[in-house]
């Protein structure tokens, strides 16, 4: 059972488990918390869409209809594997659902699935669920056909993870529709037990971006025969590409309060993103100032308490994007 995430804290979470985004206008403050409670949460749902389409899919889960308005789910994830953002708070995506189903997701505490439901949405007893679960509705007709790209399945594990993460929870805080309502079937095409372990297992390693393919180099044409030349000089092996952004150095990097380039570029993002508290600097010497900074940093991305302290966390890091300065020993 948690606060749920703020909309900065929902956005930084899922790029630092290398979700690719696309956020829709105003998704940060489209929701329907005006008809209900939007929290404590206690794990994210999966759902599919029926249609196709992402441009169709996201108007439907972003306006709904008459029956049932819009938002229809936080985020909509289509086959190529974007997560497209169309809400921050409550949405009618879950329904009513089985408290014991729900009791048994926010213990962590079941096998391979929750126990099967026995209420859904009307029924005596059902629980809301629209206050208690991140929804994901993913592009598919959901008629067991209808084929789940790999770069689908890839954002559905990321996506969910990426909240595990940020909540502390386990695999076992993501299930489907079908699991939570006794009158759904969804997602259909693959199964939740294998979401899961593919969940589990990305929660067992540090959050890390996706490898991107390298495109095929196209064959040259023969050509046509020169004269010897003389030997050339041997070639020289090329370095490592070097990353974009600095990598996550480790919480006790800053604790040992370090003299570094990478605290300085640290500070000039800090500052960049209105959040410098520095009278002289920044400099590449870890300071009090660095740590007021970071901290407004951390209360800009929602964190709050002991959680925006100060010392740079994993999540937070990623979202400011430091510049690439150095390998950090």
């Amino acid at each position: 059972m948690a606060t749920p995430l703020t909309a900065d804290r929902l956005l930084a979470a899922l790029h630092a488990e290398g979700v690719t985004v696309v956020e829709h206008p105003g998704w940060r403050t489209h929701h329907r918390n005006h008809k209900g409670a939007w929290g404590p949460v206690n794990g994210v749902m999966i759902h599919h869409t029926v249609s196709s389409g992402s441009a169709a899919s996201v108007a439907l889960c972003r306006d709904g209809y008459a029956a049932l308005p819009g938002p229809l789910c936080h985020g909509v994830i289509d086959k190529a594997g974007t997560v497209h953002l169309i809400s921050a708070g409550r949405a009618n995506h879950a329904g009513g659902g089985d408290p014991a189903v729900l009791r048994r997701v926010t213990a962590e505490d079941y096998g391979d699935r929750p126990p099967a439901p026995r209420a859904h949405d009307g029924s005596t007893g059902a629980v809301d669920g629209n206050a208690r679960f991140y929804g994901f509705e993913c592009v598919n007709l959901g008629n067991g056909r209808d084929p789940w790209p790999t770069a689908q399945l890839d954002a559905i594990e990321r996506a969910s993870a990426a909240i595990c993460r940020a909540h502390g929870w386990s695999a076992r805080s993501v299930i489907g529709h079908s699991e939570w309502s006794a009158a759904k079937i969804d997602p259909r095409g693959f199964t939740m037990p294998s979401m899961r372990t593919r969940v589990t297992t990305r929660l067992a390693a540090p959050a890390k971006p996706p490898t991107k393919p390298t495109k095929p180099t196209q064959p040259s044409k023969p050509s046509k025969p020169t004269q010897p030349t003389k030997p050339s000089n041997p070639t020289v092996p090329t370095s490592p590409t070097t990353p974009r952004y600095q990598p996550f150095p480790g919480a006790t990097f800053f604790t040992a309060r370090p003299s570094s380039p990478v605290i300085t570029a640290m500070g000039r993002r800090l500052a960049a993103e209105g959040c410098g508290t520095y009278a002289v600097g920044p400099g590449p010497r870890w300071t009090e100032a660095d740590r007021r900074s970071y901290a407004a940093w951390q209360r800009k991305l929602g964190f709050r308490g002991s959680e925006a302290d100060g010392w740079p966390g994993r999540t937070s890091w990623n979202a400011l994007k430091v510049p690439y300065t150095a390998k950090v020993p």
